[in-house]
């Protein structure tokens, strides 16, 4: 038997552990200075708008991990000994493991700004943040979030929740335009402000100016202007948090170098989640992936290795999802900010301004090879299967409605869309009815 100690209690930490004691006897050590037990990060920001309480986000009951023989320890490693196999923790204690898995996740970024590091300037990524957000919000008469990505969009909808006032610095010329394309980008831009958020596109933060007792009091931006606030978000992306490895002989880049296997330089240590980067590129997607559903899967596959299964990662089509204020966003495949140049590209948005759907293919093939959706939603088997079955653009769109995924009484829009393709593109796609049969073929499948 041997004991197996993971530093994190994240999904990529929890789901490591739980599959290994799936898959054997092995001692099962979860180190985490965060929190108690394993929660539901993607939650965090309901617990602050009041819909959920903590011990809601708590996917498993707290007598799960004894009965489990998964023990648990409050503790933040301050260094790791490969050659001893030894971590050492702040507080002076020490453990031996037989194999090591780093799931430590990121920390939200700092760029240098003067004053970053002041009172109520802060990420939101963990559980203090969630605190120190409590804390440093109550009675305030404006924010400022900086930083125009998810984080900053749901940091932005917890602060309004209050009724708090809310100025969103981003520095792109429109929201997420380096991810999204102008249609998407420019639909989410009218969204923010229809929500009252004074959006300012093409800014910069220069300065956090502190008062007497050192918390914040303004920013100052690059334009010169100064912004009265008492509560600073930074949401300018995460960093994986590596800073303890430092001397471990671990290698590391932007995150934790790890092979197919998740496997690093080390023998017997391994990383997985936010803070794993692989060496070899896989297609499209990028060494780092910071996304809930790769940190599951990647503890899947990792729990199949230490168990003398060695099992490459493979996650297979892209996907993912997130939620714009009151839009619901999906994307399938691959749909960069601007068309390559072997793509097509085709959008259709609704005449309310809030559902859109764009499509890119390749042009020789006409193979379909990226989805967005915004305000309606699509079924995730529906373009797995697809993508898989290389189906062109034309098949997609003819059987659409099977991907439908929203309520029986919402609008459905996939004639227009038809409609509208056929029209640009000089087509003649007929739209197929509803089909269950097909539907549960492409769940089973």
């Amino acid at each position: 038997m041997q004991h197996i100690v993971i530093i994190g209690n994240g999904i990529s930490g929890i789901t490591t552990a739980r599959h290994i004691r799936k898959k054997s006897d092995h001692r099962i050590t979860v180190i985490s200075a965060e929190t108690d037990h394993f929660y539901s990060r993607t939650a965090l920001m309901y617990i602050y708008m009041g819909h959920m309480k903590y011990e809601h986000t708590k996917p498993y009951e707290d007598w799960f991990w004894e009965k489990n023989r998964i023990e648990l320890k409050r503790a933040y490693v301050q260094n790791v000994d490969t050659g001893n196999k030894t971590l050492s923790f702040a507080h002076g204690e020490t453990m031996v493991y037989d194999k090591l898995v780093l799931a430590t996740g990121s920390k939200s970024n700092k760029f240098g700004w003067p004053g970053q590091d002041l009172k109520a300037v802060q990420g939101l990524y963990n559980y203090q943040d969630l605190e120190n957000m409590e804390t440093y919000t109550k009675d305030i008469s404006r924010a400022v979030i900086v930083g125009g990505g998810l984080i900053g969009i749901e940091m932005a909808e917890m602060l309004l929740s209050r009724n708090i006032p809310v100025t969103f610095l981003v520095r792109e010329g429109s929201f997420w335009n380096n991810v999204l394309p102008e249609g998407e980008s420019q639909m989410i831009n009218r969204h923010i402000k229809e929500h009252h958020v004074d959006l300012r596109l093409s800014t910069n933060l220069k300065e956090i100016l502190s008062d007497e007792i050192g918390r914040a009091r303004a920013i100052v931006t690059d334009s010169g202007e100064e912004i009265p606030c008492q509560f600073v978000g930074l949401t300018a992306g995460v960093s994986p948090n590596i800073g303890f490895l430092e001397g471990s002989g671990i290698e590391t880049n932007r995150g934790i170098m790890v092979d197919p296997y998740l496997e690093t330089n080390v023998k017997d240590v391994f990383a997985a989640g936010d803070c794993a980067e692989f060496r070899e590129t896989n297609g499209e997607r990028r060494n780092l992936e910071q996304v809930w559903y790769t940190g599951r899967m990647m503890g899947e596959v990792l729990a199949e290795t230490i168990c003398n299964k060695p099992t490459k990662y493979n996650p297979g089509h892209w996907f993912n999802s997130a939620k714009f204020f009151d839009i619901e966003y999906q994307t399938y495949g691959w749909v960069w900010a601007k068309p390559k140049e072997n793509e097509n590209d085709f959008y259709w948005e609704h005449e309310g301004g809030k559902i859109c759907l764009r499509l890119r293919w390749d042009k020789e093939t006409d193979k379909l090879l990226g989805v967005n959706n915004f305000g309606f939603r699509l079924r995730h088997h529906a373009f797995d299967k697809w993508f898989k079955e290389e189906r062109t653009v034309q098949y997609v769109l003819a059987h659409l409605k099977d991907a439908n995924f929203d309520p029986e009484f919402y609008k459905h829009h996939e004639e227009a869309i038809v409609n509208q393709f056929n029209t640009e593109n000089g087509t003649n796609i007929s739209l197929k009815k509803k089909s269950w049969k097909r539907i549960l073929q492409l769940v089973s499948n």
